[in-house]
């Protein structure tokens, strides 16, 4: 399987397209379909943003199947993520206690915060494979860079 290297691809993809681009929606509406086109063995590629209001996470842009529309703080993958803000990598999501279902083809899942150097907290970068044990510290480093370049056009 060919991975992506933290210094090449993701980023220069998004940038080469899209960096003069400010509208956060556009963005991330971009972003989500780079992370499809350009990430193997992937089923779903998505964001899910704080809502500031009721504390929710709510679907943002995405590629794949029809999503949870809301999943609030301390469930399922995501909101677990969002909670602790820290990576979270799930070799197989039938062992996460509480996983949220959307896509059954899905076996395993990577979600990643995505927070401002001033501690805003915008989201949640989620990302599920129809294979087991799909997602290393490589593709990890690769998507924490990716939000680094996003984060300065949302």
């Amino acid at each position: 399987m060919t991975e992506l290297k933290a210094d090449t691809t993701l980023s220069k993809i998004f940038l080469a397209a899209h960096e003069t681009e400010k509208d956060k929606i556009a963005n991330l509406a971009n972003a989500a379909a780079v992370l499809m086109q350009f990430v193997p063995d992937i089923n779903w590629a998505g964001f899910y943003l704080l809502e500031k209001g009721s504390g929710d996470l709510v679907l943002g842009p995405f590629q794949g199947l029809s999503a949870t529309p809301r999943i609030k703080q301390d469930s399922g993958v995501v909101g677990t993520t969002f909670t602790k803000q820290t990576l979270t990598i799930v070799p197989d999501v039938h062992q996460f206690t509480g996983h949220i279902a959307c896509d059954p083809a899905s076996n395993s899942e990577i979600a990643l915060p995505i927070t401002r150097k001033n501690g805003e907290k915008i989201g949640i970068l989620d990302i599920d494979s129809p294979i087991t044990n799909r997602f290393d510290q490589q593709i990890a480093l690769d998507l924490e860079n990716f939000i680094q370049t996003l984060l300065v056009n949302i």
